[in-house]
């Protein structure tokens, strides 16, 4: 079973913004797993291609059983929901097909019930609340839960109902929110 930090980073319009802006100021070796979770379910994403550029970190489309490993950066293909099974990924069909996708929430759901690390969850810009219904959830197994500052997003709408939620430990911008993941992933080492 593996252990180290898994971090999901959980965006939608207005997202790579915000990835690029928290990726610039990770660095390669902090001992955790950064899984970025984009709703996209009409054109396939193409994070895995741009994102490189701003990570000291390998980037990966996250493909069937890929194991999961500390100091990567993992990106959802598009029109999958994403789970784990304790040290890979699965993959399944998109379960909700229609309207505002749940891909965020369906992988945050996953990781409280198979992951055994510690679990930090971050939800930036986008349109909607995906992501905002499993946070109670990551909060109930140790987690520590981030909604990026809405005046630094693109589009507030998911970071605010975050922060609705209730259940978020801080508000912060990328760049901070880049600092707070390395001081949690320094308290884990």
């Amino acid at each position: 079973m593996k252990n180290f930090p898994i971090v999901c980073i959980g965006g939608s319009a207005g997202g790579l913004d915000a990835y690029i802006r928290l990726l610039k100021n990770l660095p390669k070796d902090m001992g955790v797993a950064i899984v970025i979770v984009n709703h996209i379910t009409i054109m396939p994403t193409q994070l895995h291609e741009v994102l490189p550029r701003f990570s000291s970190m390998p980037v990966e489309l996250i493909t069937e059983n890929l194991l999961i490993e500390p100091n990567h950066v993992y990106i959802i293909p598009a029109n999958r929901d994403l789970h784990v099974d304790g040290e890979a990924f699965q993959l399944r069909p998109i379960s909700k097909p229609r309207g505002w996708p749940d891909v965020i929430t369906v992988f945050l759901k996953s990781l409280t019930q198979y992951w055994d690390g510690k679990l930090i969850a971050v939800i930036v810009s986008g349109y909607d609340g995906d992501g905002a219904a499993a946070l109670r959830g990551i909060k109930e197994v140790g987690g520590i839960t981030i909604a990026q500052k809405p005046d630094t997003a693109g589009q507030p709408d998911m970071p605010e109902s975050a922060i609705d939620s209730g259940c978020i430990d801080f508000v912060l911008s990328p760049e901070d929110i880049a600092k707070e993941i390395m001081r949690i992933a320094q308290a884990e080492v």
